[in-house]
């Protein structure tokens, strides 16, 4: 833990750097991933990824045999408290190793990866999904970051992912399947701010279905969104956030549409969901928590890095909305200091949240093109 706390001080200090005078005009400073960032980060997901309790388990019990550690029940996703934690916790440590190569836990890294995404672990993990009543289980919140996580080792060029990739593979699989069993099902979106949010699951689905060009998958989450948030207009913004939210329900659906809709077209169809947001003047106050040490009331850290990424999402796709850069921000702004805490309620999943958005920011900033009406703000 003191490892922990050492590596706080670390990344609070990277966070505040001085601002730089408004009189010079020049592009954003967007938030960027420094590998003494990464190596703090990473400390997170390694704490929690081997420790069994407290455990979530969210497990349908058919008879008295299925009552088992979480260990036994999940050899590869028994940590950080719930499955789909796990699962994006090991998607973080992929996504940091693959972009410092140089971490100080490099190898451990590697170790844990190894032992965990194991063939015969995966194998379990899918023997448990297949048993009765639990076709439904992380779906789609966990389905989600199960693709995600495929799509990151097969974007790493190294054999060592190559290895990961091929034992993930049957749960990959099985994931595609299920989604492209329950979408069809699925009558109306769902539209909360927790991990049932239909548009969160289908963005980041259609995104592995881009990258492994599955046309199957990607033509059924575009008929799916059109179905869902085509006629979509005036998405009532004030209402949020809830209390519990770490997701919002109506940039997470301009976040996927953005994605299935060509610029011009996005454009039309933002201009009518969210016609505040367009508005150079548009104004959004992070969120704020009442108690870091409440596992629902954290959920709000969360949701200032989502909103962050799907604002930087919006800008990368249509830059002519430079100013929701600035709100994407002072919403990652308002979070990143509360990342590497030392309660276990946010602990166990926020740094990925964190990477997320780092990632959403440099996409974003590799886009940016105009300097005239930028305006410097606090950079991370």
């Amino acid at each position: 833990m003191s490892r922990i706390i050492v590596s706080i001080l670390i990344l609070i200090s990277a966070c505040n750097q001085t601002q730089i005078p408004t009189e010079d005009l020049k592009p954003i400073a967007y938030p960027s991933l420094n590998v003494a960032q990464a190596d703090a980060l990473s400390l997170l997901p390694l704490n929690c990824l081997e420790t069994q309790y407290p455990n979530k388990l969210n497990q349908t019990l058919n008879d008295p045999s299925q009552i088992k550690q979480p260990k036994v029940l999940h050899p590869a996703f028994y940590g950080c408290f719930d499955w789909h934690s796990s699962v994006h916790g090991h998607w973080s440590l992929v996504y940091l190793l693959k972009s410092f190569p140089g971490l100080e836990n490099a190898e451990v890294i590697r170790n844990l990866l190894n032992d965990h995404l194991s063939a015969e672990n995966i194998i379990a993990e899918v023997d448990y999904l297949n048993e009765v009543g639990n076709q439904s289980f992380e779906r789609t919140y966990g389905w989600a970051w199960v693709l995600k996580l495929s799509e990151e080792l097969h974007t790493w060029k190294a054999p060592f992912a190559r290895q990961l990739e091929a034992n993930l593979q049957p749960l990959t699989d099985h994931i595609v399947r299920s989604y492209i069993g329950f979408l069809p099902k699925l009558i109306y979106p769902i539209r909360v701010g927790e991990h049932s949010n239909t548009a969160y699951g289908l963005s980041l689905a259609y995104d592995y279905a881009k990258v492994f060009d599955h046309k199957a998958l990607s033509k059924l989450i575009i008929s799916t969104a059109n179905r869902f948030y085509a006629e979509d207009q005036g998405c009532p913004l004030t209402w949020e956030p809830g209390g519990f939210d770490f997701l919002s329900p109506c940039f997470e659906e301009a976040n996927l549409m953005r994605k299935i809709y060509r610029p011009g077209e996005f454009k039309i169809w933002l201009s009518s969901f969210l016609p505040s947001i367009i508005k150079p003047d548009f104004q959004l106050a992070p969120a704020r928590v009442g108690d870091r040490t409440d596992g629902k009331l954290v959920h709000l850290d969360g949701l200032n890095f989502s909103r962050a990424w799907c604002l930087y999402g919006i800008t990368q796709t249509l830059p002519e909305y430079i100013h929701l850069s600035s709100i994407a921000n002072n919403h990652f702004n308002s979070s990143i200091n509360n990342v590497v805490d030392d309660h276990y309620a946010g602990a166990h999943w926020l740094a990925t949240f964190a990477i997320y958005a780092f990632d959403a920011s440099a996409s974003v900033n590799r886009t940016s093109t105009s300097l005239e009406d930028y305006k410097y703000f606090k950079k991370f």
